[in-house]
């Protein structure tokens, strides 16, 4: 069975198809023998660990089981909880995370890949729904680039959009980067209210409107916030609870994942298919960084794959929860 710290120790150091293969296949027998409900899931498919050769063909855990299951690897005593938003009456998601600092390497690590150095940045949060509530991930993500920017600026801001219309306007002119990460009817809301020119401000949309306004298309949304902020593009962001990494979108919902994150799309009709590119189907993800979960999620949403690696999100599925970051019906 492989080793877990060895496995720890290759995941950020990913090189290529042929090395993120081996190593998915090694993190899928250590999470068959390690998790109970993985394990079992997969066993009802009439599944045998050995006759599994690529990653392709590895079973993927629907997401509804983290609602029901403690979905872990091993024994976890857990040093953090995260859960899903969800709506009222809904249940939700529970992850339960063995080590924060695998989750803060995943995701600063990626971070680093896509925008650079978080110290550079004043980092805002503009979060009311996830600051409401405990257990967010996405919250302890953005904390944690908070207290790693080099500015006093840095920090969350609930419903405060005067104050930060302010405070975006003195970055504007002391030409500071900043990075604002957002929830789509926050972002709405100061854009109608205290809107700011400010074409070098990077807007981070983490989410929709969460029963607070009405849902918008993403072109929709996106062209909103443009005009409201004079801004070029809108970057998005896409993770849930039940995963420990991250993708992200730099213009026209178009995804990159990092090196230990792959995404599959698979057919409506039969999820053991999996479809070619610009194809739409349900996302499959791979995060090899959650290797004390499940690294395996056959999650909800719906989307394409493009070339290189690159891929789109299009919405959910009819019936499924509003729920996890950036899922706009498009």
């Amino acid at each position: 069975m492989p080793n877990i710290e060895l496995l720890k120790k290759k995941v950020f150091t990913l090189s290529g198809e042929e090395e993120f293969n081996k190593l998915a296949l090694d993190v899928f027998r250590f999470q068959f023998e390690n998790n109970q409900i993985y394990r079992q899931y997969v066993q009802c498919l009439n599944r045998k660990e050995d006759s599994v050769k690529h990653y392709s063909e590895i079973p993927f855990l629907p997401i509804e089981f983290f609602k029901s299951f403690k979905v872990v690897s091993g024994a976890v005593d857990e040093a953090w909880v995260f859960s899903s938003s969800g709506t009222t009456g809904i249940a939700t998601s529970k992850h339960y995370v063995k080590e924060l600092a695998l989750y803060e390497k995943s995701f600063l690590t990626s971070f680093v890949q896509f925008f650079g150095r978080p110290e550079k940045y004043v980092i805002l949060g503009l979060l009311p729904s996830y600051l409401e509530r405990k257990g967010s991930s996405l919250v302890y993500m953005v904390q944690k680039l908070i207290d790693l920017s080099a500015y006093s600026e840095s920090g969350f801001y609930l419903d405060e959009y005067k104050k930060l219309q302010t405070l975006l306007k003195r970055l504007k002119e002391q030409n500071i980067p900043v990075i604002l990460f957002g929830v789509s009817f926050a972002l709405m809301e100061m854009a109608e209210q205290f809107p700011v020119n400010f074409p070098e401000l990077i807007i981070m949309e983490t989410g929709g409107m969460k029963g607070r306004r009405k849902e918008l298309v993403r072109e929709e949304l996106h062209s909103l916030l443009k005009k409201a902020f004079g801004v070029e593009k809108i970057y998005s962001e896409y993770g849930m609870t039940e995963l420990l990494s991250q993708a992200y979108s730099k213009g026209n919902g178009i995804y990159q994942a990092p090196p230990w994150m792959k995404i599959l799309i698979r057919d409506v009709n039969d999820p053991f298919c999996f479809l070619n590119e610009n194809k739409t189907g349900g996302v499959n993800v791979i995060d090899l960084a959650n290797l004390y979960s499940c690294s395996f999620i056959e999650t909800q949403d719906l989307g394409k794959k493009r070339s290189n690696g690159f891929f789109e999100i299009l919405g959910r599925f009819d019936h499924s929860d509003v729920r996890g970051c950036n899922l706009l019906v498009v």
